[in-house]
């Protein structure tokens, strides 16, 4: 039981530096303001989500999910 405890350990610390990579790599959010302004929306912001930045996002939201559930069963202390 030690050693499953060690591997979600090393699990949780690589999905630790892979999030903040990701959130690293995202665009700021200060560059879709010009919506506010009455700019039109051009055909990157519109397909936003089948792109690299979408995929970013997706992939984000996984691994906090990930993070969450991890952060929970090691605090258990069940192992």
């Amino acid at each position: 039981m030690v050693y499953l405890r060690y591997f979600l350990m090393a699990v949780f610390v690589l999905v630790c530096i892979v999030s903040v990579v990701l959130v690293l790599l995202q665009e700021g959010r200060s560059q879709g303001l010009g919506a506010i302004a009455g700019a039109a929306e051009t055909y990157w912001g519109k397909n936003k989500g089948r792109s690299m930045e979408g995929n970013l996002v997706k992939a984000t939201k996984i691994l906090a999910v990930v993070f969450f559930l991890l952060a929970i069963i090691l605090n258990l202390n069940v192992f």
